[in-house]
């Protein structure tokens, strides 16, 4: 830990790590970018993706009655149970898979590439706000009802994520939307799937990563975890009525504007 930034850089870093894990931004993007600003000292990079845990948490804390109902369901041969489950587990497989294969390139190379992290950014926000006024007419409105085949295909775009700067939960409702979905499943739908493979990316960076987490890192990390946990848990709570009145464009000229400054950035430092 950087003895002049104590707790106070990690608490932020935790804090837009909430804020910005369910939102079609890339939370990565905003804390590879905003950690670089602050100068913080981050061993391995592994701080960005086992604060993430503690946004994980959040949503098993929100939608814990849900879940439980699913977890009795499945074990009573429910049909709508199993088929969810089936839909997760197709939807997490491509992004666990190449997350696997393309971990040290992703840690080593795209983590301190910020002019692709801007690039990104930008590029996502531009799609998102074109996909956001598209005149489409949802097929989908249910997660519980969603086509195996559809949810395999969101899996796809899930992949697209490990990119920094692309955003999980943007490219999951992006593929949503173009394959038939409603805004607010769409949304919904990226919160359960994060489930499985965050706390796999969680469980295999700890596992890579290990030996370099010194006790200042680890008190970084338990810092931004709890910091990201609370501040997701209000996210998710009032995220779904929002993007169901107000939709994604927002959140793409936001994406836009954070990109616009991170090049700004790049190039005078």
């Amino acid at each position: 830990m950087n003895p002049d930034q104590g707790i106070f850089v990690p608490l932020i870093l935790g804090i837009v790590e909430g804020l910005t894990e369910f939102l079609p931004v890339s939370s990565t993007a905003h804390i590879l970018l905003l950690g670089e600003w602050l100068g913080f000292e981050n061993p391995g990079r592994t701080f960005e993706v086992l604060i993430q845990l503690g946004a994980i948490l959040a949503i098993i804390t929100i939608y814990f009655g849900k879940l439980l109902q699913l977890v009795r369901d499945f074990f009573k041969g429910e049909k709508y149970a199993l088929r969810f489950a089936a839909g997760v587990l197709l939807a997490s497989v491509p992004a666990a898979l190449a997350g696997v294969l393309l971990h040290g390139y992703i840690k080593s190379v795209l983590y301190n590439a910020p002019l692709i992290i801007c690039t990104m950014l930008i590029t996502g926000g531009i799609i998102l706000i074109i996909v956001d006024r598209l005149k489409l007419e949802p097929k989908y409105d249910d997660i519980y009802h969603y086509p195996l085949k559809l949810c395999f295909g969101i899996g796809i775009f899930q992949m697209l994520a490990l990119v920094p700067g692309v955003s999980r939960s943007g490219a999951t409702i992006v593929g949503s939307m173009l394959m038939g979905t409603d805004k607010r499943s769409a949304a919904e739908f990226t919160f359960f799937i994060a489930l499985p493979i965050m706390t796999g990316a969680f469980g295999y960076d700890l596992y890579k990563n290990i030996d370099v987490i010194t006790l200042d890192a680890g008190l970084n990390i338990a810092v931004g975890f709890a910091a990201a946990f609370v501040v997701g848990a209000i996210v998710v709570r009032y995220l779904l009525d929002f993007v169901s009145k107000f939709g994604f464009s927002i959140f793409g000229w936001w994406r836009i504007i954070v990109g616009i400054l991170g090049l700004i950035f790049v190039v005078q430092f």
